[in-house]
């Protein structure tokens, strides 16, 4: 993969010897004759015809997040939600039914409900895991299983194997979204999933300077997607978006090391500390999950969330009092972001489903970046201590 993230999809002979991916910045393509012209539309010639249906630098772009998920195809989309819409939009019609994991994005979530009011499109969330839990859930009308694995923001983790082998039963496709992990730390296709998705904003991107969304998988369902939701709903990629993803991939393996390796020693520090009541993190040998993330995860990640000995004004007077650390719900980046889901990322959940889901008052998801682990530790430390000793005390864990 380290290679792959660098050469794949492009050959710089093709392009005058530019060591750097060209940015096609045009909008459409001329055609040598009318009869080329018809050719192309009728899809009788492969050739560009106009960049919302396909660009060079997008392109490229695509065919190395396929190389890198080991699918037949990629996908490239305007945003992360662009394409979990384009693909759960793709894959149902009225009257179908959508299995979820017990967690999924707050967008996601209102997706979800929009798809229920406007198409009578349903879903049900299930913890998917057992057989059984499955089994029970699934319906004739269920046209696809969706998956978060790590959950946001609760990093709970999906048996990916398990999950597919129920699916392929009945023949339903399965949609990961691998936007916690990147493809390398996780690879959902090689677990029997059908779809992989990624909020490209994050780690494959890497510097916080670009919305974008990418989706890889068999050739025929991407080239369904491609030609419905993506053509005709239009959630298309820029090619200077593409050239960003593609620049910020080139360190993705690096980049996600020292993601993994800050994170494990926060982690390490905050359930030691009085203040924190409980922390998750699927590379925690002591966790729930540990054991699917041995099975389906490189490592744990550069995400984690844990939960304070407080209140929701306890969570906010902790965010406040972090002066490194910087208030955003973004992720992946190279600077560490903090953010209070509750009242952020999934304030549009009501209140009974955040709870179902796990996300709490007093839960705090933390991105870990790239500074140095003793850096983010002690910003993080004084904001902890300081909390300890406000005028209304907190109960500490020892207590």
């Amino acid at each position: 993969m380290e290679t792959a993230v660098i050469h794949s999809g492009y050959d710089a002979k093709e392009h005058l010897g530019s060591l750097a991916t060209p940015i096609f910045q045009t909008s459409t393509f001329t055609f040598e004759s009318a009869e080329q012209g018809e050719r192309r539309f009728a899809g009788e010639e492969d050739g560009f015809i106009y960049s919302r249906l396909g660009n060079p630098t997008v392109k490229a772009l695509e065919e190395r997040i396929a190389e890198l998920e080991g699918a037949e195809a990629g996908l490239a989309f305007g945003s992360g939600m662009a394409a979990v819409s384009a693909i759960l939009m793709a894959l149902t019609k009225s009257g179908d039914h959508i299995l979820c994991s017990q967690g999924v994005y707050g967008c996601t979530f209102g997706l979800l409900q929009l798809m229920e009011e406007k198409y009578q499109i349903t879903h049900d969330f299930c913890s998917m895991e057992t057989e059984e839990q499955l089994e029970t859930l699934i319906r004739p009308e269920t046209a696809c299983i969706y998956v978060e694995t790590p959950i946001n923001p609760t990093m709970k983790l999906i048996d990916l194997e398990l999950v597919a082998k129920i699916a392929k039963k009945h023949g339903i496709p399965v949609v990961v979204d691998n936007t916690f992990s990147s493809p390398y730390l996780q690879q959902p296709l090689k677990a029997g999933c059908d779809i992989v998705l990624h909020s490209a904003t994050k780690y494959i991107g890497g510097h916080g300077d670009v919305i974008a969304g990418l989706a890889a998988g068999k050739k025929e369902l991407i080239h369904t997607i491609a030609m419905t939701t993506l053509k005709d709903v239009g959630g298309v990629m820029s090619p200077f978006d593409a050239w960003l993803l593609l620049r910020g991939m080139k360190t993705l393996p690096v980049r996600m090391d020292r993601h993994c390796e800050n994170a494990e020693y926060i982690v390490e520090q905050l359930k030691q500390h009085p203040a924190v009541q409980q922390v998750f993190y699927p590379g925690d040998a002591t966790g729930g999950d540990y054991e699917i993330m041995q099975k389906q995860m490189k490592k744990g990640g550069g995400l984690i969330s844990f939960e304070i000995n407080g209140s929701k004004q306890h969570a906010q007077q902790l965010l406040n009092r972090l002066s490194l650390i910087k208030i955003a719900v973004s992720l992946g980046d190279a600077e560490t972001l903090i953010q209070h889901p509750a009242t952020m990322t999934h304030s549009g959940v009501p209140e009974q489903k955040r709870v179902q889901m796990g996300i709490s008052d007093k839960l705090i998801r933390l991105s870990v970046g790239l500074e140095a682990k003793q850096d983010i530790w002690e910003d993080l430390q004084q904001a902890l201590d300081q909390l300890m000793e406000v005028k209304t005390p907190i109960q500490s864990k020892q207590a």
